[in-house]
């Protein structure tokens, strides 16, 4: 039945892993910006390096967008005012005029004849002065535009009037009068005076942006079979402008009709490639990962991450796909897992993104050279002072990297573009945001960070305090033990802060009987004594499973309650077991063993022998050195004996390694010295 279950469990586990591959390739594909790839690589300042290549057809040569800029800016700089003529107010102005004429005229001694005169000149000068309006504001422009009876009328500088210049032109025209009352004309007319003509910004905004859009893309033509450059010559920048344009083209024309289902089956197949051999490498070198569903999919959704973020990027402003902090990923993937991973990973994720970036060699450079330089240097994350320092060397790779690839293509150190400078310093500040992101992925995906080791193995924390509390010789032991299992890790390579807390915390069930245990027995009274053996085996026995109740309540993290759940394993208690013989012949060992299971990693078997080693060493009186060699030899020979690492990832040599380190231990804890001879 349970081999049954196991098989039903693994079977479940790897359709599990097939979908979220299939799942991660088609995302992946469907973030990719909708577009061929051309099939040439080339860059300004390098040779061409393919055979001869002639216009496969006919194209335009796309200007840069800085030509394009420049373009549009000189046509603002330039744009055409345009002010609106309004007619209503030089009518309104010649009856104003002819009531206030006619008006003066009353007792005047002019005859009828010489008062029509004087309003018919009075009605011409007006005429005359609104031909081409008075304006509100004097235009700063040499030429404007003014609408007058929906036509478009050019003005020159020499003709714009506003209201003063417009008494003058009345005084000059009346001037050359020779009619009596003239100056009382001009008084009536230049009282009468105002401005009627006005600025017009929507028709003027309009203008310009008719003017903009007919602003042309393109600059010549390229013919079929026209010759764009011979193998061997260096692309410079007319060339590179050319073969850019062709680019551009070839990819806008491929991805149309049924070149679009084959360029999808391409990426497809390129992507589930890269995908697989991730796969491979979990299985073949990571196991443990392989195995757990729950870190593969964190493996997939961090690259699902970093994937969507660059498109994003490409397909609304290429030139900050570098703002991207990329790095991000070996420093999450090798702070859960390890340096390996994490390279391997980056490596695997820039090979994707290398489809769909501009410039995919420089890319592709500069963020393997970046991801291997944070493998190398990001370590021990929870020290602040580490990550600062990780991200500026990350920042400089970058910054060194764009200035030799720029001296590569233009030859010289003009023309650099300094933003870019900017760019790696805001990746920079970005890649900080790992720390965040470390903390909530713990709380997502259950995984556990030295950030929160370290805070975990702080003494002054509350379960630890509660343990120093109610079980001090208990505590005193977890001590030790975390001494030695955290020098054994170190001597092996394995993760030496993840031990020490595991050793820390796993005799925290001890807590609710603390007194059953020697360690915490202050008197020579041992409450053992009036129980029957197989009671005193199922308090000593249960203090496993109270203890992962107990860090289950107090949420400590699944890594750590491995240990609580292992550092026994499925060993016997050896004491009661005689002592249940002694009283009975036939005895149910399942009485009196540990329920398991056995350890399962480097970290857990370390702690199940520094664990036996310290206990039984306090039985030791006046101890040598071949005394504690025999003893630590003794008490590793039976675990292995009984099975207890058969599933731990440890080796014979490794565990050689950690007798030696827990000899060292013991030998300076009681203080031993070379004996002399006499």
């Amino acid at each position: 039945m349970g081999k049954t279950l196991d098989n039903v469990y693994k079977h479940q586990s790897l359709a599990y892993k097939y979908f979220l591959y299939l799942v991660s390739v088609a995302l992946i594909v469907f973030f990719f910006p909708k577009g061929g790839k051309f099939k040439y690589e080339f860059q300004k300042g390098k040779p061409w390096q393919y055979e001869n290549l002639y216009a496969p057809i006919d194209f335009s040569i796309k200007k840069t967008t800085e030509e394009i800029a420049q373009e549009q800016q000189s046509l603002r700089d330039h744009k055409t005012d345009y002010y609106t003529y309004d007619a209503v107010i030089p009518e309104g102005i010649k009856e104003k005029v002819a009531q206030q004429l006619q008006e003066s005229f009353n007792g005047s001694t002019l005859s009828v004849r010489q008062q029509n005169a004087l309003q018919n000149w009075a009605s011409q000068v007006i005429d005359s002065v609104y031909d081409l309006g008075i304006f509100q504001e004097l235009p700063v422009s040499s030429t404007v535009r003014v609408v007058k009876n929906n036509e478009a009328r050019t003005v020159m500088s020499n003709n714009y009037l506003d209201n003063a210049k417009a008494r003058n032109l009345t005084s000059r025209l009346l001037s050359q009068l020779q009619l009596a009352g003239d100056d009382n004309l001009m008084e009536v007319i230049n009282n009468a005076l105002e401005a009627n003509v006005a600025y017009d910004e929507a028709l003027t905004d309009r203008a310009l942006e008719d003017e903009l859009s007919k602003i042309s893309f393109t600059r010549g033509e390229v013919s079929e079979g026209r010759l764009i450059i011979a193998k061997g010559e260096v692309v410079e920048a007319e060339n590179f402008k050319i073969l850019d344009s062709l680019k551009a083209e070839y990819e806008s024309e491929l991805w149309r009709g049924t070149n679009f289902y084959f360029i999808l089956l391409g990426y497809t197949i390129l992507v589930a490639l890269v995908l697989i051999m991730l796969f491979l490498f979990l299985k073949r070198y990571r196991v443990e990962i392989f195995k757990n569903n729950n870190k593969v999919t964190f493996i997939f959704v961090n690259i699902l991450l970093m994937v969507l973020a660059t498109t994003l990027m490409v397909k609304n402003n290429e030139s900050y796909v570098f703002v991207v902090p990329l790095c991000i990923l070996p420093l999450v993937l090798k702070n859960f897992f390890d340096a390996r991973l994490g390279l391997f990973v980056h490596v695997l994720t820039v090979l994707i993104l290398g489809f769909v970036v501009p410039n995919s060699f420089e890319y592709i450079f500069l963020q393997t050279i970046a991801g291997i330089v944070t493998i190398l240097t990001a370590s021990e994350l929870y020290k602040r002072a580490n990550l600062f320092i990780s991200v500026g060397q990350i920042t400089l790779i970058y910054i060194i990297g764009y200035f030799a690839f720029h001296t590569i293509h233009e030859g010289n150190l003009e023309n650099i573009e300094w933003t870019l400078f900017g760019i790696f310093i805001l990746n920079g500040l970005l890649t900080l945001f790992a720390q965040p992101l470390i903390y909530i992925y713990e709380k997502i995906f259950g995984l556990i960070s030295d950030v929160s080791l370290l805070e975990l193995s702080d003494t002054n924390s509350k379960l630890l305090k509660e343990l120093s509390n109610k079980a001090p010789g208990t505590f005193h032991h977890s001590l030790q033990v975390a001494n030695l299992a955290e020098a054994a890790a170190n001597e092996i390579g394995a993760n030496a802060m993840l031990v020490r807390v595991g050793a820390l915390y796993h005799d925290i069930g001890k807590m609710e009987n603390p007194t059953y245990f020697t360690e915490n027995q202050i008197t020579n009274v041992n409450p053992h004594d009036d129980l029957p053996p197989k009671e005193s085996a199922k308090i000593i026995i249960d203090h496993v499973i109270k203890g992962i109740e107990i860090a289950r309540k107090n949420k400590l993290p699944d890594r750590v309650i491995d240990f609580l759940r292992t550092h026994h394993g499925t060993t016997l208690v050896f004491y009661f077991f005689k002592k249940q013989q002694e009283l009975e012949e036939e005895v149910d060992e399942a009485n009196f063993r540990y329920p398991g299971p056995i350890p399962f990693s480097k970290e857990t078997a370390i702690l199940m022998m520094s664990d036996a080693v310290e206990a039984a060493s306090k039985s030791l009186k006046n101890p040598t050195f071949m005394m504690i060699d025999d003893f630590v030899e003794k008490i590793v020979r039976g675990q292995m004996q009984a099975n207890q690492f058969l599933n731990a990832n440890i080796t014979l040599k490794e565990i050689e390694m950690v007798k030696k380190v827990l000899k060292q231990k013991l030998t300076n804890i009681y203080h031993l010295r070379v004996e002399y001879p006499e």
